[in-house]
């Protein structure tokens, strides 16, 4: 098993139906150690893990783990695709303008309000995908020459 590989990640992934591989279980790590990266980012953290490794390998990786479930692909407009590990729950994020860091958001009222529209037309919804963006407490403080940045 790599650097970083846990017997927990190795369960995940055969209770998705998937093998074990080297690769799986560096992304597994990456994007637990860096929630909300890229896939470059991404691609490097497993290069870094378990050597040599195609970018190839690392985004098929990625695909398969989202659509068995086990990430959360994010696209927010304007950003790259961005990945984390945080998919049990309907949390929606919040995006600096500036330097482009991300964290979770939690639903504000309840645990799921926001599946409830308005007019579902019929639908069966099982998602809502809501992005915040503005600016973060260091370029916040940065702009406003504040010496000192906000705490996170």
């Amino acid at each position: 098993m790599p650097p970083g590989a846990s017997v927990e990640n190795s369960a995940l992934l055969r209770t998705h139906g998937l093998q074990v591989t080297a690769q799986r279980l560096a992304v597994l790590h990456a994007v637990s150690g860096g929630p909300h990266s890229s896939a470059d980012h991404i691609y490097k953290a497993v290069q870094a893990e378990i050597g040599a490794v195609s970018r190839q390998a690392v985004y098929d990786a990625l695909a398969t783990l989202t659509d068995k479930g086990v990430l959360r692909r994010i696209q927010p407009a304007g950003s790259s695709t961005r990945y984390e590990d945080r998919v049990d729950d309907n949390h929606h994020h919040l995006i600096c303008r500036i330097c482009n860091s991300m964290v979770d958001v939690d639903c504000a009222v309840g645990e799921t309000p926001c599946l409830t529209a308005a007019d579902d037309s019929g639908y069966e919804i099982d998602e809502a995908e809501v992005v915040y963006w503005g600016r973060c407490p260091d370029c916040a403080a940065a702009i406003s020459g504040t010496s000192e940045p906000n705490e996170r």
